[in-house]
């Protein structure tokens, strides 16, 4: 009888063993739980927290702009006068804008610009001047205003000057993802002469419309 008792308490002993092995070997729900039917598997957007209503300090941009120029308005001193430019040219440029914060940006611009006349000579200008700029933005789109000052040299034959440049710019942009926006602008140019013949005095006005890549880093 006490050998019939000690073969039971050994079975018993060997079948708890074994369930207590098997709960071991049990993944717990927290390694591997459960997928809820219907749920949806999060995927990662390319945009990640960028928010595109927001600049902030720091942020940069670098635009390529490429676009036509068209002669408008020469005056001299005597008023307005007739010119034998040609009615469109060809201009593009580089700049490069600096975020003071998720508005006010300064940078600079380096560009160029030729322009036909009836003779069938060319007028190059080679504008580089310093760029104050305000953008409004509404979701992903973007409308930068700006102005650039600086100097423009230019040349005609064998004619060269050295003078002063105006432009303001305003633009279109849509932000395609957080690298890259693609839009449009359009500027006003105000290209004096002050020659020292002060009878040689002329105002030269254009106006450019480009489309543009930008770069934001």
């Amino acid at each position: 009888m006490q050998k019939a008792g000690a073969f039971f308490l050994i079975a018993l002993l060997g079948i708890g063993g074994g369930f207590l092995f098997a709960q071991e070997e049990e993944a717990p729900d927290d390694v591997y739980p459960e997928e809820t039917p219907g749920e949806d598997v999060p995927i990662e957007s390319d945009w990640g927290d960028y928010m595109p209503a927001l600049y902030s300090a720091g942020d940069q941009t670098f635009t390529i702009s490429l676009g036509v120029i068209f002669p408008t308005i020469f005056t001299d001193k005597s008023g307005l006068i007739t010119h034998n430019i040609t009615p469109v040219g060809g201009t593009g440029f580089l700049g490069y804008s600096y975020f003071l914060d998720s508005h006010f940006s300064l940078g600079g611009e380096i560009g160029g610009m030729f322009i036909a006349t009836l003779a069938k000579n060319t007028l190059f200008i080679i504008p580089i001047g310093l760029k104050v700029g305000y953008q409004f933005i509404l979701g992903r789109f973007e409308l930068p205003l700006g102005i650039t000052i600086g100097f423009a040299p230019q040349r005609y034959l064998e004619k060269g000057y050295f003078g002063f440049f105006l432009k303001p710019i305003v633009g279109g942009f849509f932000r395609f993802n957080p690298d890259w926006s693609f839009g449009i602008n359009t500027a006003w140019w105000w290209v004096p002469q002050w020659p020292k013949e002060s009878e040689k005095y002329i105002n030269g006005n254009f106006i450019d419309i480009t489309l543009s890549a930008r770069y934001h880093f």
